[in-house]
């Protein structure tokens, strides 16, 4: 079957500075790559030089004069986030444009970040949580777009409040589902204060629909040695142009929502084709989990909490 071309105009972004997350490889270097090819010039904060240096030449082979940049981040490590945040506010550009959109999903067994906190929640959600704070004079100088790419896992379970770092139980797929809630209603917020502060900032979310993308891959950093099945049936459907998107129209939604004049603070973008899968991006109703203020004022309180716990614990370490 023969898959119907998808795709989205990005305005000219020359002048402006952007930052993705998570663009080493997949959905990342298409957002990346498409953010180059409109004029921005687009720092990747990667984990993995390597993969980073491959997605940097993938990028340039595309657009020659493309302006890109690596820099060095671990979302596990709010050490490296800091980090991060220290060096970009050294060099003083304002940032534009920041798509949070890096991210680990199920790992078979319960793994901890290196600050303690339950891996998915505290790479998917709280690495981005302390990037924005880290970054927030740079993206209040370039009155800055933040999309939080998301997941159609953030319409299913919940946040598990007694038990944000799933210490006393763990399932894997709650626990992703808890991070993307998390993120979503982190990206909600942070669109309500900085209108109500005056920060200048808009805040907004995207989610891919179904991919093939790396996220279900072989990942042995997370324990998973082989690719899942769901991954392989994924791969099938996608590449017969069933239901489910390809790695370059699951990226879309976030460049939508990151780019265009029609996209809007506090709102979600995602496929609007059936079950919202794949197809062409558009807005679409917010998740329900994301519809609270008072959960999404409780997520920015618990989170500034254990930001500031792990960082209390990071530093007395070091004095010791």
């Amino acid at each position: 079957m023969a898959r119907k071309q998808t795709d989205i105009t990005i305005p000219d972004l020359t002048g402006k500075r952007a930052v993705v997350t998570g663009a080493s490889d997949g959905m990342g270097v298409v957002i990346a790559a498409r953010l180059a090819a409109a004029g921005a010039d687009v720092v990747l904060p990667v984990r993995n030089e390597r993969k980073g240096a491959a997605a940097v030449d993938e990028i340039r082979r595309r657009t020659p004069h493309a302006s890109v940049s690596l820099r060095e981040l671990d979302l596990s490590s709010l050490q490296s986030v800091a980090a991060l945040g220290r060096s970009l506010v050294d060099e003083g550009a304002p940032v534009h444009v920041l798509v949070s959109n890096a991210g680990v999903m199920t790992p078979p067994a319960r793994q901890t970040t290196e600050d303690g906190l339950e891996l998915q929640f505290g790479t998917n959600h709280l690495g981005h949580f302390a990037l924005v704070q880290q970054l927030l004079p740079l993206l209040r100088a370039g009155s800055a777009r933040i999309t939080s790419q998301l997941s159609i896992a953030a319409d299913h379970n919940a946040v598990n409040w007694d038990d944000l770092n799933w210490e006393r139980s763990y399932s894997g797929m709650r626990a992703y589902s808890q991070s993307k809630i998390a993120l979503g209603l982190f990206g909600v917020e942070l669109d309500r204060r900085s209108q109500a502060e005056g920060w200048g900032i808009t805040s907004n979310l995207a989610h891919p629909g179904i991919a093939p993308t790396s996220l279900l891959a072989a990942r042995p950093e997370v324990g998973r040695a082989k690719q899942t099945f769901g991954r392989r049936l994924i791969q099938v459907l996608s590449a017969r142009g069933i239901l489910v998107g390809t790695v370059g129209s699951a990226a879309l939604p976030a460049l939508f929502a990151a780019t265009s004049p029609a996209a809007h603070g506090g709102r979600l973008y995602g496929p609007k084709g059936m079950g919202h899968l794949g197809g062409p991006p558009a807005e679409q109703k917010l998740f329900s989990r994301l519809a609270s203020s008072e959960d999404a004022a409780r997520l920015w309180r618990a989170s500034e909490e254990l930001v500031r716990s792990a960082r209390n614990a990071t530093e007395g370490n070091a004095t010791v």
